[in-house]
């Protein structure tokens, strides 16, 4: 199942945007996340893998959590954007909640299971934001240790 590209960038990516530069600004790592329902932010996060000493953190999972308790309905409804392909463990809670469309900033630097994420019925809309690219490409090249050590290598 092929992904659609889309190359404007709309007010929710700029706010996933918005919280990969605030993770960079306390010394994280600069993935963004927000979580739409009804074409309104419910939920916003960035990667908080340094800042808190946490494994799991990461700019999805940070988003969900500062979502609270939603009804499975409502996360059905939903749209999560990250500036980044999410990883396997943040595709597995989209996955888990039925979240049926995920927006990606960017997968050049980074390529999550995103074949296998399609398989299962998400739709998955690639922006190619060339400010998300830059932001990673940047964040790799200046942090590699701590680039590897977020994604498990």
């Amino acid at each position: 199942m092929p992904h659609e590209v889309c190359t404007l960038k709309d007010s929710f990516l700029t706010a996933a945007i918005e919280e990969a530069r605030m993770g960079l600004s306390e010394g994280g790592i600069p993935i963004g996340s927000v979580l739409i329902l009804d074409d309104e932010i419910v939920g916003r996060g960035h990667n908080r893998r340094v800042q808190r000493g946490s494994p799991v953190l990461h700019a999805e999972m940070d988003c969900l959590e500062n979502a609270g308790r939603l009804r499975a309905s409502e996360y059905r409804r939903a749209t999560i954007y990250s500036t980044l392909s999410p990883c396997d463990m943040c595709s597995g809670a989209i996955l888990l909640y039925e979240i049926p469309r995920v927006v990606i900033g960017e997968n050049r630097t980074f390529q999550g299971p995103e074949s296998y994420v399609q398989s299962r019925g998400v739709r998955l809309t690639i922006a190619d934001d060339p400010e998300c690219v830059a932001l990673m490409k940047a964040f790799i090249a200046e942090h590699p240790q701590l680039w590897n050590e977020d994604i498990g290598v």
